[in-house]
């Protein structure tokens, strides 16, 4: 056997556990003794890097017999959700996340974790990933470790998801709060509602495309053939199924809604700017009164009431009954 060195980047040490007859046997072991455990053939191996280094991964590849383009995948940024079958192991990539519940914003942590039928190895490319949750995920439901893999596997994806679930949850509220905002008058509320729910759309799309590849990934490990999941595991992961479903159904309804108020909102400006015009459009309208009987009676040639005093009260009193009559139509049609 392949001696595993251990990682050299001191601020994210390796984590290891081994798990015999469903117990706890030993913890954060050295992993060079990785090779030891494994030869005894008697127990489960859980190990975690992060931010390994392509070097560290080809001492796994030998060790653990993993296949060159799945440990790729590990070292690479930016891989989508998803589970590979090798011949040897399973290859899962897949994301936790969290919301700023301030600014709206989703923050995604890409995780890789690679199965094999003895042990999980988790590969973090960030020490954002909350792995301390997922070891006390393991520690809550200690009766099922008997279940070795799948049973840390069940721990990892429960945790991931919940994180999803989490983030929809507080997204709600938060699509909950731009539409309380959105038939505000003020302003600056306005322009708040335009700027929150593009960030909450933005996030929605980030969402929507961590959660829904899950699907897939859950309904193909409880595929028999591939033997990761036990019967005693397998409503665990239905339970997990479902959850994937839900929030997958509800971040796309979130995306429907924030849609929506994106559309009400723009509605609301185009009628608040239709408004403004009947009020210019009334008031040029009253102002054009008093200027169209100035202008006729400020001609220079002869017209009824010509250099008289009659023709000043009548041009007075025609501008304001006239325009009187004019603010009156337009209040009675609610333009002013």
């Amino acid at each position: 056997m392949v001696k595993v060195e251990a990682s050299t980047d001191a601020e994210y040490p390796a984590r290891s556990r081994l798990y015999r007859d469903g117990r706890v046997a030993l913890e954060d072991f050295p992993v060079a003794e990785i090779s030891d455990h494994l030869d005894a053939n008697d127990g489960v191996i859980w190990l975690d890097l992060c931010c390994p280094t392509a070097e560290q991964l080809t001492v796994l590849e030998t060790e653990f017999h993993l296949h060159r383009l799945a440990v790729d995948d590990a070292v690479s940024e930016g891989q989508r959700t998803k589970l590979d079958r090798y011949r040897t192991h399973l290859f899962l990539s897949a994301y936790s996340v969290s919301l700023n519940e301030e600014s709206g914003q989703l923050t995604t942590n890409e995780l890789a974790a690679f199965v094999t039928p003895k042990a999980l190895i988790t590969v973090r490319k960030s020490p954002a990933v909350n792995i301390d949750a997922v070891v006390r995920r393991w520690d809550e439901s200690q009766d099922l470790a008997v279940n070795g893999v799948g049973f840390l596997l069940y721990g990892l994806l429960d945790t991931l998801v919940d994180s999803h679930f989490a983030a929809v949850t507080l997204l709600d509220e938060a699509v909950e709060g731009a539409e309380d905002l959105l038939f505000d008058d003020d302003l600056k509320h306005i322009e708040r509602v335009q700027r929150r729910t593009f960030e909450l759309r933005k996030s929605l799309v980030q969402l929507r495309r961590v959660t829904l590849p899950m699907r897939e990934v859950v309904n193909t490990l409880l595929r028999q053939d591939l033997g990761v999941v036990t019967d005693a595991m397998q409503p665990y992961y239905h339970d997990i199924y479902d959850h994937v479903l839900r929030a997958t159904e509800w971040t796309e309804s979130l995306r429907d809604l924030v849609t929506s108020i994106v559309e009400t909102n723009l509605t609301q400006q185009s009628n608040r700017m239709n408004m403004i015009m009947k009020k210019v459009t009334s008031w040029a309208a009253i102002i054009a009164v008093p200027t169209a009987i100035t202008g006729y009676f400020g001609q220079n040639l002869p017209y009824p009431g010509f250099a008289k005093q009659s023709g000043l009260w009548f041009s007075s009193v025609s501008i304001v009954v006239l325009a009187g009559l004019l603010y009156g139509v337009f209040r009675y049609k609610d333009w002013l």
